[in-house]
């Protein structure tokens, strides 16, 4: 007798939801804030167990409350009873002494852990010379890390996810506008590159990316623009001038004029 395992999808940026053999529980069936950001971090830590006090610290940055203990057993069981009403058995979230597991199918799909594998083959891809296997990847990539992770919760382990996930974007905005240039979508390409300078600004592969796609759309006058703002940018910012790879961009559309 063959034992299936249930079909899980887990998204945590965006609006957090839990989806068990096509049976979806929205952001409004989560027991509040609270129970988001312990379902949250169960998903994410679910290779171990997590203790009590670590889950108590990421509810209550600084100083837990002195209810905490009942409080804490409260927002668990609501999660508990969330996964059992989402197809699950409810032990999946595990109660052992001084800590808790939630156990999910080795085959759950979680969007942040997609995104992480999603930008390293799209990337791998590029660096193999080829961009058409990038497309998808980067793409997938791009949408999960664009949206945001429990917006109105505050603490250091979120502080530490939105920043692996605005890498991520960073990362995705770099292969979209370089996947975009071999496919020869221009705009594309040129939105990608200038969405990643205001992102970062101080990120020269970005600009190096937005002189490249204008030249490419026939906007010679516009490329050596931006790499004029880049210059001045980077003299006002940090006191230097562009890299080398910036200034052999710059004078490659210089040339092709």
């Amino acid at each position: 007798m063959t034992f299936e395992f249930p079909s899980v999808r887990i998204h945590l940026a965006g609006r957090v939801s839990l989806e068990v053999d096509g049976r979806q529980l929205e952001q409004s069936a989560f027991p509040g804030q609270q129970g988001r950001v312990v379902f949250a971090y169960l998903v994410a830590e679910r290779s171990r167990p997590v203790g009590r006090t670590e889950l108590a610290a990421v509810l209550w940055p600084g100083e837990t409350p002195p209810s905490c203990e009942s409080a804490l057993n409260a927002v668990v069981s609501k999660v508990r009873a969330l996964v059992g009403r989402a197809g699950l058995d409810p032990s999946a979230l595990v109660a052992a002494p001084g800590c808790y597991e939630l156990r999910l199918p080795a085959s759950a799909w979680v969007d942040i852990e997609v995104a992480a594998d999603a930008i390293h083959e799209a990337e791998t891809a590029l660096r193999l010379g080829d961009p058409a296997r990038a497309y998808g990847p980067s793409a997938v990539a791009h949408h999960i890390a664009r949206r945001p992770l429990l917006p109105g919760a505050e603490n250091p382990w979120i502080d530490r996810m939105r920043a692996r996930l605005r890498a991520i974007l960073l990362r995705a905005l770099e292969c979209r506008a370089e996947v975009y240039l071999w496919n020869k979508e221009f705009p594309l390409a040129v939105e990608a590159a200038r969405e990643l300078t205001v992102l970062e600004p101080l990120r020269e592969s970005g600009h190096r990316l937005l002189i490249r796609a204008l030249a490419a759309a026939g906007n010679s006058a516009e490329a050596l623009s931006a790499y004029e703002r880049c210059r001045r940018l980077i003299a006002r910012e940090l006191g230097v001038n562009p890299s080398r790879q910036t200034k052999a961009v710059y004078e490659a559309v210089l040339m092709s004029l």
